[in-house]
């Protein structure tokens, strides 16, 4: 079942809300019912003739497995943030595979899909190891923060007033180890889930030998070294807004329709775009773009297929297609 080369290529960056809405409690039936409602989208767009490669994200979710490890710690021992990281990626792609199997099957398509655990390689001198800054993890007294710092050497900060946290490292991703098993089984026709939450951060040490690390990469940046490796036309950031806004949250807000890489940057770099939001995934668009992709899409879930006509979205390419 060889890859048709004449398909667009998609690499799909779900955004968290794929999987669980913000309003809910994060139970097995709430997370099931969200990713089959978005199975249900992309085989639409397997319909429409693209083939697809899927990333996600993993925040909530990496949170609970910290919190239980939280919970128990007098009972079980707790597990590295790394270990936490790939343990999210196999029940995420599960669901993923569980429910895109039952839309597959419903739409009369005979398709493969496979959950690869991915390890993101990044530079042990990367900054970001000087100045963690990605809240991860349960909140904790000021008093179990002190502990925290002192024992285990955390750099544990206030959050916003709302109590404690961990923040670990977001370095920048350089490398994905399993970029030959991705590329071999996208290539035979199999939709590939892979670096769900970024993939699990490693480093390559100077004997060759591999290391997990703690830190959390942004998916969004990953997807654009996922999408180099199957050779995606598009990139689809879908995320929880229609568009990208210009004066976001603001009485004057505008959405963005179509506009070219170098507008992008000019934006970015008036500071319109939230660090930890829209930032990176605007940024991950430019990158794509620049280095030979078509286009970038971001857009929410429910206008994916719509963004993919032209109809809405925000559309980043080299110079603007169209306008509307």
């Amino acid at each position: 079942m060889a890859s048709d080369e004449n398909k667009t290529r998609i690499m799909v960056a779900l955004g968290g809300n794929a999987i669980l809405k913000h309003t809910e409690q994060g139970t097995a039936t709430d997370q099931l019912r969200n990713v089959r409602l978005t199975s249900k989208m992309l085989v639409e767009l397997i319909l429409d003739g693209y083939q697809l490669a899927i990333t996600h994200g993993n925040g909530p979710q990496v949170g609970d497995i910290l919190l239980k490890n939280e919970l128990a710690k007098s009972s079980l021992p707790p597990m590295p943030l790394d270990i936490c990281s790939s343990e999210s990626q196999g029940m995420i792609g599960y669901m993923l595979q569980q429910s895109m199997y039952s839309e597959l099957h419903l739409a009369g398509l005979d398709s493969s899909i496979a959950t690869i655990v991915t390890q993101t390689v990044v530079n042990s001198d990367d900054p970001a190891f000087t100045h963690p800054s990605k809240p991860v993890g349960p909140f904790y007294t000021a008093m179990e923060a002190s502990k925290l710092r002192n024992e285990k050497g955390w750099t544990v900060i206030d959050d916003s007033g709302r109590g404690f946290r961990r923040v670990v490292p977001s370095p920048q991703p350089v490398q994905i180890l399993e970029e030959t098993a991705i590329k071999t089984l996208f290539d035979e026709g199999i939709m590939v889930v892979a670096s769900g939450g970024g993939g699990v951060p490693v480093v390559i040490e100077e004997d060759g030998s591999v290391r997990g690390v703690e830190g959390v990469i942004d998916k969004d940046r990953a997807a654009v070294l996922l999408a180099q490796i199957i050779s995606a036309d598009i990139l689809l950031i879908l995320t929880d807004v229609k568009n990208v806004y210009v004066d976001y949250n603001r009485p004057n807000q505008t959405p963005l329709h179509n506009i070219s890489v170098e507008e992008a940057k000019k934006l970015a770099a008036d500071g319109q775009f939230a660090e930890g939001s829209m930032a990176p995934k605007v940024e991950s668009a430019i990158r794509f773009v620049e280095e030979g992709g078509k286009k970038a899409i971001i857009t929410s879930i429910d206008n994916a297929r719509q963004s993919l006509d032209g109809k809405c979205g925000t559309v980043i390419s080299k110079t603007k297609l169209h306008s509307w």
